[in-house]
């Protein structure tokens, strides 16, 4: 457990007191937001070329890993998906930081899907929010026992998916469905086969640390640029990740926009490359590692649009013994996950107190 602290103690909080970002895990964010892109919005077509893409997917098989020790699996309809932006730096992510043999689960999204498959709702868990870890295994093959104000990101350094699910499940008591992971090199080259999201920003961005420098107005941004803007935090809000959240759910509302705007089912080409960077992208758990399951997944989310995904933060506030971390707000998170366990909205009264979801980040990007 020492060496879980020292690890604990070099991931950054949400806080406004911290040094700057390191690159090694700032850009993981567009990561789990290109997930959310791709589950909101489906997928049809994706088996226009079958063998090539499906030997692009990778599939974890998270049920034989957690066992029965589980949240009921309540067949009602509708569907609860964690999706994770791993800071892996291997491959081709090493431009990103270096390698240093491990990952942590950089960001963190609770979608329901409701059970007519018209609307959704998503719940960012920020990464530096302080849980009671359930006990793992670990991805060396031991047993870490896990405890109390533990970061939440530190689940998936310790166990991998699993325990990353695990933990989800125990602060929820909502047996997730399925997982998504998403390599965030495979989606910078996702945004270029989309040609670009547009967006409209409220005042100029300048961010000497995410490297994005936009004036006021429209802009259509290519995948490095949609990068920094998910990076930023400095030139916008608080300066914090509470508000770097704000701007990414901006973000990938955009994102939904323009994939639905594409019109990639006419035009083959475009659907091959959309298609083939979306599956180098993702890692999934093992009922949807295939294209046939994809296809199937994917058609049951066609009717969802922009308009119909509400988007939260967890309810959390400013840590009392550590600034720089978030504790979750007990009876407001309750509220959250009661909700999306009876396939309900979330009542506004579930984040009027939460640092989450307060600032001016929202404002500062829209879709065109």
């Amino acid at each position: 457990m020492a060496e879980q602290g020292t690890r604990s103690s070099r991931i950054r909080g949400a806080g406004k007191r911290r040094k700057q970002p390191s690159t090694r895990r700032r850009a993981v964010r567009i990561a789990a937001w290109s997930a959310a892109g791709v589950v909101l919005v489906g997928g049809a077509g994706l088996g226009y070329v079958y063998f090539q893409l499906n030997g692009n997917l990778k599939g974890v098989d998270i049920n034989a890993q957690l066992g029965t020790n589980r949240p009921q699996n309540v067949d009602n309809g509708s569907m609860d998906i964690l999706v994770l932006g791993s800071d892996s730096r291997a491959g081709a992510n090493k431009e990103y930081g270096t390698d240093e043999g491990g990952a942590r689960s950089d960001t963190a999204m609770v979608i329901h899907v409701n059970q007519g498959h018209k609307a959704a709702s998503v719940v960012s868990i920020p990464r530096d929010t302080l849980v009671t870890r359930p006990s793992c295994a670990t991805t060396d093959g031991k047993t870490d026992p896990g405890g109390r104000r533990q970061m939440f990101n530190t689940a998936y350094e310790v166990g991998g998916p699993a325990c990353a699910v695990k933990t989800v499940e125990q602060m929820s008591g909502i047996r997730m469905d399925h997982y998504i992971e998403v390599d965030f090199t495979g989606f910078k080259k996702l945004i270029d086969e989309l040609g670009g999201v547009p967006v409209t920003t409220t005042k100029p961005i300048k961010d000497n640390y995410s490297h994005l420098d936009l004036a006021a107005g429209k802009h259509t941004l290519n995948g490095e640029q949609a990068l920094g803007l998910v990076r930023t935090r400095h030139a916008v809000g608080d300066g914090g990740d509470l508000g770097r959240i704000q701007l990414q759910q901006a973000f990938i509302k955009a994102l939904i926009g323009q994939v639905k705007s594409v019109g990639v089912l006419t035009n083959p080409t475009k659907l091959y490359g959309l298609a083939d960077a979306a599956t180098k992208a993702i890692t999934t758990d093992s009922e949807l590692s295939s294209v046939n399951s994809l296809i199937g997944f994917a058609n049951g989310l066609k009717g969802l649009d922009a308009a119909n995904v509400k988007m939260i933060t967890l309810p959390v506030t400013y840590d009392k013994a550590d600034p720089n971390r978030v504790s979750p707000l007990t009876q407001q998170a309750k509220e959250v996950w009661d909700a999306l366990a009876k396939d309900q909205p979330i009542p506004a009264s579930a984040t009027a107190d939460s640092a989450g979801d307060k600032g001016t980040a929202s404002t500062v990007v829209s879709g065109q």
